[in-house]
């Protein structure tokens, strides 16, 4: 079996692990674990399952020391950042528990039966049930929150379908280090083996989406990933749903009032946005049209001497370094001039260069407006805000559209542009940067395609809807259904004969 490496991004070494790849004995005995586990899932109920996940959320955070000092080695992101977003990991695993004890994801509805101009309708009850066991793809740019500890398995456990991960091979101690701590609060409550488990290497993940035992699949990463998971799903004589983010631009428009008015705070905020975590964020703006005018310019200056005087930033591996250098040259040889770029000195490792680029509208082509993953942002100055509502057509649909405007914008302006966004976005952005995404009920991180390739959130507390199936009881004996689909039942909403009946205090 092949050994797995690790590569450390700050010096370029690679490093044996103890760790092998998954093969397909090691896949089956996997497989196999998943129905004690679901059944055993299925046991605990909403609130053992919000125990569950209380109880990871905190093991996750007594392995704090360890866990982050793994993925620094592995990934070369700062200790304050993968910090934060091991504390955004149990953050999740924890709201996951308020959704499972609230209850009202379940969706459900009680029709009596009852006469109806149709005639003598039957007694339907109905409510969302776990679709089965899920395979879950790591991030190579999210360790923790969107990795073995991220928001898919917390959703996917959540529903009550076993997790199997995928490891990422950029950070494949990290990934082992995460599902130790996982199980080992599944071991504490008496779980079984199988409620969660990781894989390793390229085929053992097409393996996995392959297997008869996974309902659906959970991935963040390119393009040309999704596409080799849904080719190998393709395979399957039963599909199955794959919920991916691949790609996102990430428009944001400042308004020239907004210049005018606090320019210097907006290049700020730009800045930080499109340099965090060396610009390896899905929401991280590639493009900000501004204003070619004093307050533009002003704004554009202060954004070049802040790249101009930044340093270098280590990539997360070879991969994207070169993908990230490649691209900023293809922008250049598109038109894109360079407008600052950081001076980095040549050395170990994959450190990048942050870029500054920029182009007037009309010279704005598709090639220019696609991503760069990485630490660059292309500036599209403009004349007129009317011209804004063609631009927008030009840019891919993202996760994310921003807005930035001053008091002496015009309203009808923002509405035009909003509505514009709004088409081609998940979430609208009012003054602000899309970088930091929030985890919360009213939350939604996803949109139209290349962004994502469904309509569902990855983050928030409706992303556990993904791992979930309508199913409906027809004139069931009381004692066979659920407990939230019983007639004395109360404790979460529900829909009675069409009525909204809230749960009892």
């Amino acid at each position: 079996m092949n050994v797995v490496i690790t590569v450390d991004p700050r010096d370029g070494k690679r490093r044996a692990t103890d760790l092998t790849e998954t093969d397909e004995s090691r896949l089956e005995t996997i497989a196999g674990q998943t129905s004690p586990a679901t059944r055993w899932l299925a046991d605990l109920g909403r609130r053992g399952r919000a125990e569950l996940l209380d109880a990871i959320a905190a093991s996750l955070q007594s392995h704090r020391v360890d866990l982050v000092a793994a993925a620094e080695a592995e990934t070369g992101l700062s200790h304050a950042r993968l910090d934060g977003e091991l504390t955004r990991a149990a953050v999740q695993f924890r709201m996951f528990g308020d959704v499972l004890r609230d209850g009202a994801y379940v969706e459900a509805a009680i029709d009596h039966a009852a006469d109806t101009p149709l005639g003598r309708g039957p007694d339907v009850r109905r409510m969302l049930v776990p679709v089965g066991p899920v395979a879950v793809f790591g991030a190579s740019n999210f360790p923790f929150a969107f990795s073995v500890a991220g928001g898919d398995t917390a959703a996917a456990l959540a529903a009550g379908c076993p997790a199997v991960l995928k490891a990422h091979p950029s950070h494949p101690l990290t990934s082992h280090a995460s599902a130790a701590a996982i199980s080992s609060a599944v071991r504490e409550l008496g779980g079984p083996e199988g409620v969660i488990a990781t894989v390793y290497g390229e085929q053992a993940g097409r393996s996995l989406v392959r297997h008869p035992a996974i309902r659906a699949a959970a991935l963040t990463g390119s393009v040309n990933a999704v596409r080799a998971i849904q080719a190998a799903i393709d395979e399957r004589p039963d599909p199955i749903p794959l919920y991916a983010e691949l790609s996102s631009v990430n428009p944001i428009v400042v308004l020239p009032a907004a210049a005018a008015d606090r320019g210097d705070e907006i290049a700020e905020g730009l800045f930080a946005s499109f340099t965090a975590s060396g610009g390896q964020l899905c929401t991280k703006p590639g493009l900000a049209f501004i204003p070619a005018d004093r307050g533009g310019d002003q704004l554009v200056d202060v954004l070049r001497e802040k790249v101009a005087n930044s340093g270098g930033t280590v990539l997360l591996n070879e991969r994207i370094r070169d993908a990230y250098e490649s691209r900023a040259t293809e922008f250049e040889r598109a038109g894109a001039r360079v407008s600052a770029r950081a001076q980095v000195d040549p050395g170990a490792g994959f450190t990048a260069a942050p870029r500054l680029l920029e182009v007037d509208l009309p010279g704005l082509t598709a090639e220019i407006a696609d991503e760069c993953f990485g630490p660059l942002m292309v500036v599209v100055r403009y004349h007129d805000a009317a011209e804004l509502d063609a631009a927008l057509d030009a840019v891919p649909p993202s996760l994310t559209g921003s807005v930035h405007r001053g008091s002496g914008d015009d309203v009808d302006v923002v509405r035009r542009l909003v509505d514009a966004l709004a088409a081609r976005a998940g979430r609208i952005v009012f003054d602000g940067y899309p970088t930091g995404v929030r985890v919360s009920w009213a939350q939604h991180h996803g949109g139209p395609w290349p962004s994502t390739n469904a309509v569902h959130t990855s983050v928030g507390a409706t992303s556990i809807r993904r791992f979930l199936r309508p199913l409906a009881w027809q004139d069931a004996p009381a004692w066979i259904l659920p407990e939230e689909l019983r007639d004395e039942y109360t404790a979460i909403p529900r829909r009675v004969d069409g009525r909204l009946v809230p749960a009892a205090d």
